[in-house]
């Protein structure tokens, strides 16, 4: 059994604090953070950063979108030094708006191409793959679909779990009408309501739907069925990784930034930095079975390569772009019940 997150990053900030205790700047400088993942994944890694740099971190913790909308309330008196988002589409929404600085080229340099804004507004620092997770005793692998597209054939009827309002759900949307088109994502959409899709909040409620044989498959990201597995072995849910370049098998980065309104952007970056280092990125990929964005780190056992997952799938820029489009088409579509 892996080891878990949070005794990863204590060992990690034990080693950084015996490194930090020989400076004497008396660096007492603080950083507010918005965050969009769970505090039980970040707030390990944002200790172990202050006792490397001495650098205090307050720290919100909120949905990605809700977070996006209160710094679009705040405007230049936001608190906020760095968002992080779950989604690319939080991130692209206030890249729109100029409300994130441009990070230093040797940042976003961090991770390939592709995994990081064209206009360096925002860094990927994880990715999670979109699969088909199934119930092995209910489903042969044989009877599993080519491509995401075919999901709405009659087949299909009331046997694919989804998570509409979920916004990696959105954001899958979203790359959907930039590379298809409005017409065939309408259509689509209009499929799977047709066939009556079982709606579920979010990922993991879904995951487990499969599990219990609630529902035989379900649109998710990767890791949940991981972590599903690593509490219990014993649960018939396979994922179901669709080919390399399927909209079905969408990779989703979640994403660090910097505000323009920051009076601490020297320190946000080293923030986000740090989330980019070895031990960081090794912590994230023991403790949320996600795809470190750093070359040369390990991905957690049995994943396909992430190289194999095309970068150019969707320019993310576009998620944040038709993020309020995509709800609409949603809504109009009967998907969301």
């Amino acid at each position: 059994m892996k080891t878990p997150l949070r005794i990863l990053t204590a060992l990690l900030a034990l080693t950084l604090l015996a490194t930090a205790c020989g400076d004497d700047s008396g660096d007492s400088s603080s950083i507010t953070v918005y965050s969009g993942r769970d505090q039980d994944l970040i707030e390990p890694l944002l200790e172990a950063f202050t006792a490397a740099t001495g650098i205090e971190v307050n720290a919100r913790y909120e949905g990605s979108a809700d977070l996006a909308l209160q710094i679009q309330t705040e405007g230049g008196n936001s608190p906020a030094d760095v968002f992080i988002s779950q989604s690319p589409g939080a991130l692209g929404l206030l890249a729109g708006e100029d409300r994130l600085a441009p990070l230093d080229s040797s940042l976003t340099g961090l991770v390939d191409p592709g995994y990081a804004a064209s206009d360096d507004t925002w860094v990927g620092i994880t990715g999670r793959v979109r699969v088909i997770v199934y119930n092995s005793d209910l489903v042969d692998a044989a009877d599993l679909p080519a491509t995401v597209l075919d999901l709405t054939d009659p087949q299909y009827a009331g046997q694919v779990g989804v998570a509409p309002e979920n916004g990696s759900f959105q954001d899958f949307v979203t790359a959907m009408r930039s590379e298809l088109g409005e017409d065939a994502t309408a259509e689509w959409l209009a499929g799977m309501a047709a066939n009556n899709s079982p709606n579920y909040p979010k990922n993991s409620a879904i995951v487990e739907a499969v599990g219990r044989g609630e529902v035989p498959l379900g649109l998710v990201n990767h890791y949940y069925n991981l972590r599903a597995l690593e509490a219990d072995p014993s649960l018939p849910s396979v994922n179901h990784f669709l080919d390399a370049g399927d909209l079905g098998s969408l990779v989703i980065v979640t994403g660090g930034a910097v505000l323009e309104s920051s009076d601490a952007k020297s320190e946000a970056e080293q923030l986000l930095a740090f989330l980019l280092n070895e031990e960081s990125q090794a912590a994230f990929a023991a403790g949320t079975q996600e795809y470190p964005l750093l070359p040369g780190v390990a991905a957690p056992t049995g994943l396909p390569a992430l190289e194999g997952y095309a970068t150019d799938t969707i320019d993310y820029s576009v998620l944040g772009d038709g993020l309020t489009g995509t709800i609409e088409l949603i809504r109009e579509s009967g998907l969301a019940q």
